[in-house]
């Protein structure tokens, strides 16, 4: 799976490797289903603080198309985490979907 990594803020900027071996991680079980995910990390506010550090994540699948997936947290790790939780969840939940459904009567 090809991982591309986009910090629009210098201190998300350190964690692209952490970023990118989780994401490898958490999709090892989908990667022939998702073959490319682009994370996106932004600080919405600044140095003001507060929950405001933005991970997204943009999933292109085979056969679901493009899946995006965004999580506002207080921590860089956090949103990181919440996003590839959801973003695994969303792939899940539209390849249950894409598969023709069957009735035991």
């Amino acid at each position: 799976m090809q991982v591309l990594f986009e910090a629009r803020d210098p201190e998300g900027a350190p964690l692209r490797e952490v970023a990118i071996r989780r994401a490898r991680f958490v999709m090892r079980r989908l990667s022939w289903l998702v073959p490319r995910a682009r994370i996106c990390l932004s600080d919405d506010n600044g140095p003001r603080g507060g929950v405001d550090k933005r991970c997204q994540i943009e999933l292109s699948t085979q056969h679901a198309g493009v899946l995006v997936v965004t999580t506002v947290a207080r921590d860089w790790r956090t949103a990181l985490d919440g996003a590839l939780a959801r973003a695994t969840r969303a792939v899940l939940r539209r390849l249950r979907r894409s598969q023709p459904q069957t009735r035991s009567a």
